[in-house]
C-alpha cells in the first residue's frame, strides 16, 4: 500500500501591521491622521485617543525605539498596500525565453518564416534561443550546424546581442539572444 502525501502550497507572507489591541510594547510614537507627531505615548492612551477619533492605531514601524504608530483606518491603509502591491506586480515585465527550432535540411522559405517569428519575440522584448537538432549523421557536421545558426542571425531584423554563445548539448547546438535596447 502506498502512502500518498500532500504538500501545502507555499504561499507568499505580506507583511501584517499590528493594529490596535495586537500592540505590545508599553509605549509608542503616535502620529496622527494629518501627519502631525503627538509625541510618545502610553499604548493604552493612544489605542483610546484612537478609538475617540472612530480610528485605527496601527503599527507602521515596529523596529523603532520606540514603535512608531499611525492613528488611520485600517481596512484603508491595507486596500492601499494591496492596490499597490498589485500595481507594481502588473508593471513588473514578465521576459520569456521564446525558442525558434531549426534543422539542418530547412528550406529557405521555412528559415523566412522562423525570422520573421524570430523578430516578432524580439520586437516584444523576449529572449529568444535558437535551437539546431541534428539527426543521425548530421551530427558530426558540427560546424556546418554553427554557420547556419550565425547565417539566421544576420537575416534578423531586429538589432540583438548574444546573451549565451553558440554551444552544444546533446544533440542540439543553441544560442540565446537579447533584443538590443539601444
Amino acid at each position: 500500500m502506498r502512502k500518498s502525501y500532500k504538500f501545502k502550497k507555499k504561499t507568499v507572507t505580506e507583511k501584517k501591521f499590528n493594529c490596535n489591541y495586537q500592540i505590545k510594547v508599553p509605549e509608542v510614537m503616535v502620529i496622527d491622521e494629518e501627519g502631525v507627531t503627538l509625541g510618545t505615548l502610553e499604548t493604552r492612551d493612544a489605542i483610546k485617543l484612537s478609538e475617540e477619533k472612530g480610528l485605527d492605531l496601527v503599527e507602521v514601524s515596529p523596529v523603532a525605539n520606540p514603535p512608531v504608530c499611525k492613528i488611520m483606518d485600517y481596512g484603508s491603509f491595507q486596500y492601499q498596500k494591496e492596490k499597490a502591491a498589485k500595481k507594481q506586480k502588473s508593471q513588473g515585465k514578465s521576459l520569456d525565453v521564446k525558442s525558434v527550432r531549426l534543422s539542418m535540411k530547412i528550406g529557405d522559405h521555412d528559415k523566412e518564416t522562423k525570422v520573421k517569428q524570430a523578430d516578432k519575440f524580439l520586437g516584444k522584448g523576449h529572449k529568444l534561443k535558437i535551437e539546431l537538432i541534428f539527426r543521425g549523421r548530421e551530427r558530426a557536421h558540427l560546424d556546418i550546424g554553427k554557420d547556419l545558426i550565425k547565417e539566421f542571425i544576420t537575416h534578423l531584423s531586429v538589432p540583438t546581442q548574444i546573451e549565451q554563445a553558440t554551444s552544444k548539448q546533446g544533440n542540439k547546438l543553441f544560442t540565446i539572444l537579447i533584443p538590443d535596447n539601444k
